[in-house]
């Protein structure tokens, strides 16, 4: 029994023209070797399983092939290639830098590029997966890799180009390979089941081609796993089953039970699909999937990007025909919130159902928001109208003298009624139940306006409103106020009574005093206390139109300071400065006092 092969290596490709959708590349590389213009370094970028490595061993046999073809492909018969293809050749090296990354290995990769090759015009030395070396060795190869020996060529070859340095990049000419179609896919893999006579349904291969995403070794894996366990017969059904895919006539279902809002239908499909092993996130994906293919549908222009099975096709177009763009748009919105909350559910299977219910009953919600004539709107007023004004007639009053003056009262804002139909009868309404407003529009009201009170209020000529008549500020009382107010403070132990001692009063008229401070934070000390002291002085000086204000003015150098009282500590501290016996006898007493 002979030994068995994987496919992705029993059919690696000996030759560029057997490269599986990278003719871009095979292509400059053949005129390349057919005019002798050879880079001393190449760099072969792009996704996993597109053959990067295949081009390097093929570039690598071709330019050391001793009788190459007119197209620059190698003869495959001559010594050289005999050599290279039974994996015995001097003059090509391959190293892993995903475990050869340090800088030893780099230099003794240096080392052999000194020597000779002994056949063969060119040594081939291949680093895969380059973007893992580290930043020392990359900085070791630097100069090796810009001016090599004339018989020398570097192929570098990785998935990750952003992670190569800019100056490994500038010394190399760059190659990216592209993901290979699924109709290339297709293509070879048909070939392969030729090769080896196995039996597959086309539209199996499609879904092992799209399965893999463009990697044909993928592609070429999961062939092997399907070939395995059919036996070798590949059918769409069993390919389904193996790769755990949902096929697509379970997401036509379930979108005609949703058009139809059939909630237990929808339901009951979705447990069905449960009880197969599928998860909720892949049936939310899938299904998303679905609904974007019918969306591209919708465009024969865009038809072009519909990646399904090809026996599926027309169904799409036809189902795409009969369902609306703000039906589809909406279910996409929806099922993306369901799939990005999906792994903070606690109950899994809920989640999607409350997906489904929503999504059965999108249609009659898009129906709902949408009028007759189209998406209703807000109903905007017709025009704005200006507010009406009222002014009120200058009245006389006496001031505390005796001299009349003129006082003119607030413009009252008078609401406009808008009347939207014509009233037929009006019923007064009574004097109890009328508002403020309709108060003072009307002169025959009872109740007391807010003009009568300012009137009566200026009427009573200096009197505070409940009998009592305000007397005028003196010094003396506003001082004996203040000390006792300071007092207070002092008995709280309050960090702002020494600023109610330092601060000087100045009256100003009958009713209206200055605190004056020295600095702003004197002043704000005071006006944190502002709310209490205003409280008490009026009630002290019986006199309800108080006003004080805290002013700050820098003392003149001829001003006397105030004199303000010292504590037990600072009268012996001062005491101590002026008699100094008075220390001494404390310190050789060994006395403590009590401050």
């Amino acid at each position: 029994m002979d030994k068995f092969i994987v496919s992705a290596r029993k059919y690696r490709p000996q030759a560029f023209d057997t490269v599986v959708g990278q003719s871009h590349i095979t292509t400059t590389l053949k005129n390349a070797i057919r005019n002798q213009q050879l880079a001393h370094a190449f760099l072969f970028c792009g996704p996993r399983g597109v053959g990067k490595t295949t081009c390097a061993r093929i570039l690598a046999k071709t330019i050391n092939c001793e009788k190459p073809t007119n197209d620059g492909e190698a003869c495959n018969e001559c010594q050289s290639c005999h050599s290279f293809n039974d994996g015995a050749s001097m003059n090509y090296f391959e190293l892993d830098a995903a475990s050869n990354n340090s800088v030893d290995n780099i230099r003794d990769l240096v080392d052999q590029v000194r020597f000779v090759p002994q056949t063969g015009r060119y040594k081939v030395y291949v680093i895969d997966e380059v973007h893992m070396l580290s930043s020392s060795a990359f900085n070791a190869f630097l100069k090796t890799l810009e001016e090599p020996p004339p018989y020398a060529i570097f192929i570098l070859a990785t998935t990750e180009k952003h992670k190569i340095l800019p100056t490994i990049l500038s010394r190399c000419q760059i190659f990216d390979f592209k993901r290979i179609t699924t109709n290339d896919t297709v293509e070879h893999l048909e070939e392969i089941c030729k090769k080896e006579e196995i039996t597959a349904d086309k539209a199996a291969l499609q879904v092992i081609a799209q399965k893999s995403e463009g990697c044909m070794r993928d592609a070429l894996s999961i062939l092997d796993k399907i070939v395995s366990f059919t036996n070798g017969e590949l059918n769409y059904a069993n390919t389904l089953e193996h790769l755990n895919i949902l096929d697509a006539d379970c997401y036509f279902r379930l979108l005609s039970t949703m058009q139809q809002q059939d909630l237990a239908g929808a339901m009951l499909l979705y447990d069905e699909i449960n009880r197969k092993g599928f998860e909720g996130d892949l049936v939310l994906n899938g299904y998303a999937e679905f609904i974007r293919n019918l969306l591209v549908c919708k465009d024969e222009k865009a038809a072009g990007l519909l990646d399904v099975v090809e026996s599926f096709k027309d169904k799409y177009i036809s189902t795409a025909k009969n369902v609306s763009p703000a039906f589809l748009i909406s279910a996409l919105n929806i099922l993306n919130d369901a799939e990005i909350n999906y792994k903070a559910a606690r109950n899994k299977k809920l989640h999607v159902e409350l997906a489904l219910i929503k999504l059965c009953y999108l249609q009659q919600a898009l129906e709902i928001s949408a009028g007759i004539n189209g998406i209703s709107k807000k109903k905007l007023t017709d025009t704005a109208k200006p507010l009406a004004f009222r002014s009120i007639t200058p009245f006389q009053i006496k001031d505390a003298t005796g001299n009349r003056q003129t006082a003119t009262a607030k413009l009252i804002i008078e609401t406009p009624v808008i009347k939207e139909e014509k009233a037929t009868s009006h019923k007064p309404q009574a004097a109890s139940n009328q508002d403020p407003e309709s108060s003072i529009q009307n002169p025959a009201s009872n109740k007391l306006s807010a003009l009568d009170k300012i009137r009566k209020q200026y009427q009573q000529n200096g009197n505070n409103g409940n009998g009592h008549s305000n007397h005028p500020l003196q010094e003396e009382m506003l001082t004996k106020a203040w000390n006792e107010y300071t007092l207070s403070l002092k008995e709280a132990k309050k960090p702002s009574a020494h600023c109610f001692e330092m601060a000087v009063l100045r009256i100003k008229d009958e009713n209206t005093f200055e605190a004056i401070t020295a600095d702003t934070i004197e002043k704000q000390f005071i006006e944190q206390d502002r709310n209490k002291l205003f409280a008490f002085l009026q009630e002290k000086l019986q006199n309800r139109l108080l006003q004080f204000s805290v002013v700050v003015e820098e003392k003149k150098a001829g001003d006397k300071p105030k004199e303000i009282s010292l504590t037990s500590k600072e009268q012996f501290i001062k005491m101590a400065e002026q008699y100094p016996l008075v220390k001494e006898l404390k310190d050789r007493l060994k006395l403590e006092l009590d401050y």
